[in-house]
């Protein structure tokens, strides 16, 4: 007998489009193109000075860089814990936060806390396709809520019992503001859906981690953002320092674990990863400075700027169903009636890479059914990029009457 060869039936979930995309944009910067990249959701302004400053001094100051505790160094959840009383007057025990390695690593050690292989779980379509597949390689059944244009992109309640009447339901992953529409639900909204979720014995994760960028007019109405705490602490919520604090490549987020779940989050991500990067731990504190509040709340303005120039803009783009981009740094909209020749956004964002050296996300990867007419464009490279990447776009699509662009 021979050993099984090949990867596993569990791995076999699809690529996360975004990568590939910047794959594509990698590739030609090294040939010399200057590539508008509004693909990822990577904000341009970086991590705060004050926590590049620190990682500087922690190379020279002999601050010890090994292993923390599993849940992350005592003074970071610290401040993590003064950040919620900041923001959403609330008290949050220090035990109860797991600082992890990136939001992905908070997914991944949440649902298998929370699920076992089979349970279903709820998921809003569009949406962010890491949820869908970190899932399904977990063996959970993923059920997509067709989140529209008429719910503004978000689960209602309607659609919570409709899926309910398929089946026992053990999970709602729920995304406020969203990836990729930026839409949210306010504090009524989360406080209904919450309330459903207890009713019916149904663990809510709440992924909050584009909480803070959120547009002024917004803002003005929920502030922030509502976090699920507020309403239900079996709720397990989700964060990061890659988006309001612009830090993602230091990989560092957090989850707030309910009680029930400690033991077992701890135990699981003390396995998969032992803790979160050190050095990372280390300067994030500084991420809680008033100088790095500033700096934040500058990107956010910035963000809104481009969206602005974005929304000003999809009139006369042609562009329909656009999300209500309430937060986040994202637009979401539909191309049907300006794909021209190509048969689908995939083909078109290729075609608008390869002629203009602009790349923009695809929407099939975010929506697996009506996705293909859809894309992404991300707003964190600023107003500037987004003016530049506007003018290549519009005489992309003003080529699309006449014969395909081609490449000099």
């Amino acid at each position: 007998m021979t050993a099984a060869q090949g990867a596993s039936r569990r791995s076999a979930v699809p690529p996360f489009a975004v990568m590939t995309v910047l794959q594509r944009v990698a590739e030609a910067r090294a040939a010399g193109r200057e590539v508008i990249s509004l693909c990822a959701g990577e904000p341009s302004q970086g991590a705060p000075s004050d926590v590049r400053r620190r990682l500087a001094e922690l190379m020279i100051d002999r601050t010890p860089l090994g292993y923390s505790e599993t849940f992350g160094l005592l003074s970071l959840r610290e401040a993590i814990a003064r950040h919620y009383r900041r923001w959403y007057d609330l008290d949050v025990p220090v035990a109860q936060i797991a600082v992890t390695t990136g939001s992905s690593g908070a997914f991944l050690v949440s649902f298998l806390a929370a699920f076992d292989a089979g349970d279903r779980v709820l998921l809003a379509r569009p949406g962010y396709p890491a949820y869908r597949n970190i899932l399904t390689s977990l063996g959970c059944e993923v059920v997509e809520l067709p989140c529209g244009p008429a719910e503004r992109f978000q689960p209602t309640r309607a659609l919570l019992d409709a899926a309910l009447a398929d089946g026992p339901v053990a999970g709602l992953v729920l995304a406020s503001p969203a990836n990729p529409t930026g839409t949210m639900v306010d504090h009524d909204q989360l406080a209904d859906l919450t309330d459903w979720c207890r009713t019916h014995g149904v663990r809510l994760i709440s992924d909050e981690i584009y909480h803070g960028i959120v547009d002024a007019s917004v803002a003005r109405r929920v502030g922030v953002g509502s976090c699920a705490w507020q309403h239900d602490r079996s709720s397990v919520i989700i964060s990061s320092f890659s988006k309001y604090a612009g830090m993602t490549g230091w990989r560092l987020g957090w989850a707030l674990v309910p009680d029930d779940l400690v033991g077992a989050v701890d135990a699981l991500a003390g396995n998969y990863a032992l803790c979160a990067p050190v050095p990372a731990q280390h300067a994030a504190i500084q991420a809680f400075t008033e100088s790095s509040y500033a700096e934040a709340e500058a990107a956010v303005r910035e963000f809104a700027a481009a969206r602005t120039l974005v929304l000003d803009a999809v009139d006369d783009l042609g562009w329909t169903k656009v999300a209500p981009a309430d937060g986040a740094f994202y637009v979401w909209a539909d191309i049907a009636d300006r794909l021209g020749p190509y048969p689908d956004s995939v083909s078109w964002c290729a075609a608008l890479l390869d002629a203009e050296d602009v790349a923009v996300t695809p929407g099939p990867d975010f929506d697996t059914v009506d996705g293909g007419t859809a894309i992404r464009l991300s707003l964190a490279a600023g107003p500037e990029a987004i003016g530049t990447a506007l003018l290549r776009i519009r005489r992309f699509q003003q080529g699309l009457g006449r014969s395909e662009p081609t490449r000099s």
